[in-house]
């Protein structure tokens, strides 16, 4: 991540958030340090995490890229079809719904039980720990493609070059910058809340369960050592980097292009064809327009499994205060036919 120049408000020192968090009360901040290890993540990133990341990322991608030979020799089963979309459905959400719609931005209020499992669920997608993964993208927020975004594409122009370059940076190059976004100053709420640290402590095991449960789940079902090694490599590798990159697009396709039909201060867009793999995040101009509402997909024909999802959590007693689109405040932010 190449980290944008910011000012000191945007980029406090250590110092500067004991000092903010004493005087704001918040004795979880200002404790002790053991909080980065609970959520597994210090405001600078070591070189044992920058390697662990580029081997995370670069030995899916490189399953992707033998997807096909294999399938071709044979290697692909329904039994593995069946492991990957159930994990993929699972820890796509558990990111859409956890991380994101909930833990980021409180578009509803969960039960206990299913808080744990949203936050159990969305480390499953390995893409870092939930309380990491929150402060990340509200500063993200704050900042849209300003100055200050962790993973704008405009970060470097808009000329064609810098556009390219900006793309990479938002898909992908940003999550190796050494400089982490603070923890206590974007993520405090999740910081005192002793069973989210605690699925944060935990992110490490459960990046072992989403790498080899798949495979104890195709050895037991088809009671081989192949089944349990196609299961590995598809509904562990494939999917968890095929899971990746679609979040990744979030960042980088979603805000180069897309349609617009909400004002936003920003150019966050809709990209319909990301949608059913996003699980309706990619229905992202409307999130940027009212990042609280529990559904993106507030249109005609914008499906979101997501907030269908939290629907159903809904019916269920599971979930209360859900933040549900309103007609007028959505007619508010409409784009005049005119403008």
């Amino acid at each position: 991540m190449t980290p944008p120049a910011v000012s000191t408000p945007e980029a406090p020192t250590r110092a500067d958030q004991k000092t903010a968090a004493t005087t704001s009360g918040d004795t979880t901040a200002a404790g002790t340090e053991g909080f980065e290890t609970g959520t597994r993540g210090g405001e600078q990133k070591h070189i044992w995490e920058q390697i662990a990341l580029g081997l995370f990322i670069g030995i899916p991608f490189l399953a992707v890229l033998a997807a096909v030979p294999v399938a071709w020799g044979g290697f692909l089963g329904w039994r593995d079809i069946v492991i990957a979309i159930v994990f993929y459905t699972i820890s796509g959400h558990g990111i859409s719904i956890g991380f994101h719609r909930y833990f980021t931005h409180k578009s509803f209020k969960p039960n206990r039980p299913l808080k744990y499992a949203l936050a159990i669920a969305g480390s499953l997608a390995v893409e870092g720990p939930v309380v990491r993964w929150v402060a990340d993208h509200r500063k993200h927020h704050k900042f849209s493609d300003r100055d200050g975004d962790p993973h704008s594409p405009w970060k470097y122009g808009t000329s064609l070059g810098a556009l390219a370059k900006g793309l990479l940076h938002a898909h992908i190059g940003w999550l190796f910058d050494p400089e982490q976004t603070p923890q206590r100053q974007y993520a405090p709420d999740l910081l005192k809340d002793k069973d989210v640290v605690k699925v944060s402590r935990m992110f490490p095991y459960l990046v072992l369960v989403s790498l080899f449960l798949p495979a104890v789940i195709g050895g037991l079902w088809s009671w081989s050592i192949e089944g349990a090694l196609t299961a590995f490599f598809w509904a562990s590798l494939v999917r968890i980097a095929l899971l990746h990159h679609v979040t990744w697009s979030i960042n980088s396709i979603c805000h180069a292009i897309g349609t617009r039909p909400f004002k936003s201060r920003d150019r966050s867009g809709n990209v319909w064809w990301l949608a059913i793999l996003s699980q309706g995040e990619s229905w992202h101009n409307l999130h940027h327009s009212d990042p609280t509402c529990a559904r993106h997909g507030v249109l005609r024909g914008q499906l979101d499994t997501s907030a269908r999802t939290i629907w159903f959590f809904e019916k269920m007693g599971w979930v209360s205060d859900v933040r549900w689109p309103v007609k007028e405040r959505l007619e508010a932010r409409r784009v005049s036919a005119g403008a």
